[in-house]
């Protein structure tokens, strides 16, 4: 298929490019850069580019690369959003995580709308954050959604993406904490644990629900490719975890202590609102994978961080 991919130049798209084109796919990346930085070298000669901002109305102008492309593409991958627990939760920076999400998406469902043809399908990030967080709660596809910020934005981002034609089928991906080693979460406290210094962030007793990247991955490559993927679907591994297990488990893999808890103060000075992404958190698991007939091949956290570390040693 002709695909057309948005917000897929960062951490998962690292590992999706790769992954799509070896399954015979020919894509077309939109992104900010001008060139395409941080993708594998390999992937780099049978990608088309096409630079602009797509939370933009000018970039969709009737005969731009961009729209020209989205005309040409049977089906649309878009990722697009600034990280949500990296900056202190300003006014400013809560409008960006909310514009880079809902204007990328109202403009691209929009411009689907005036094609005679539209893509087939349409593959929309969300976040596990539409549950909202608990406890104790185990959340799955049909929980009803949470009533925090991230659980606002997140519904805001869907309804935005329903809005998609009536010929395109939908599917929206409400993502965990994807994964890998040279990025996210895990990305930045390998650095601290392999130098002997990690340990729980705030209590430990917050649940995360966690995905490894190249499952991610092969999920995307099932929504595009296999009709029967409509909806929502939790992406997530079958096992979500605590903080304190998460820890101790990246401790024992790395063969480094895991005992110094960043106090939950010093992550809400840092972080402030955003701090709650990860002092609170939320256990998803997902009852429509099995329907789907997708299995997590990193279903248990030692083999996910197994898979992360492989390839950048220990």
């Amino acid at each position: 298929m002709r695909l057309l991919l948005i917000g897929c130049t960062g951490l998962v798209g690292r590992a999706l490019v790769p992954m799509l084109q070896t399954a015979g796919h020919d894509l077309t990346i939109v992104s900010r850069r001008s060139a395409p930085a941080g993708l594998p070298a390999s992937c780099l000669a049978g990608l088309s580019w096409v630079q602009c901002n797509p939370a933009d109305s000018i970039s969709w102008a009737p005969s731009s690369p961009l729209q020209q492309a989205l005309a040409q593409a049977q089906g649309v991958v878009n990722l697009a959003g600034e990280p949500i627990a990296e900056k202190r939760w300003t006014a400013a920076h809560l409008q960006l995580l909310e514009d880079s999400r809902l204007q990328t998406t109202r403009q691209l469902v929009n411009a689907m709308a005036d094609l005679a043809q539209p893509p087939g399908v349409l593959i929309n990030a969300s976040a596990v954050g539409y549950y909202g967080t608990s406890a104790d709660q185990c959340f799955d596809e049909s929980s009803p959604s949470g009533s925090d910020v991230l659980a606002g934005l997140c519904q805001r981002w869907e309804a935005v993406a329903a809005d998609k034609p009536d010929a395109t089928r939908l599917v929206v991906l409400r993502i965990g904490i994807v994964l890998a080693a040279d990025g996210g979460a895990l990305g930045k406290m390998l650095p601290i644990f392999r130098i002997g210094f990690g340990g729980p962030i705030g209590t430990g007793r917050q649940w995360m629900s966690w995905i490894e990247r190249s499952d991610l991955c092969r999920m995307i490559l099932a929504a595009v490719e296999n009709d029967a993927w409509t909806g929502a679907v939790n992406a997530v591994a079958p096992t979500p975890v605590t903080m304190a297990t998460f820890s101790a488990c990246l401790g024992r893999c790395l063969g480094r202590p895991s005992l110094l808890p960043v106090p939950a103060p010093l992550l809400k000075v840092l972080l402030g609102d955003g701090a709650k992404v990860v002092l609170e958190g939320q256990r998803v698991q997902s009852t429509r994978q099995a329907v789907l007939d997708f299995n997590c091949h990193c279903s248990e956290l030692p083999a996910a961080f197994d898979a992360a570390t492989s390839s950048t040693g220990r």
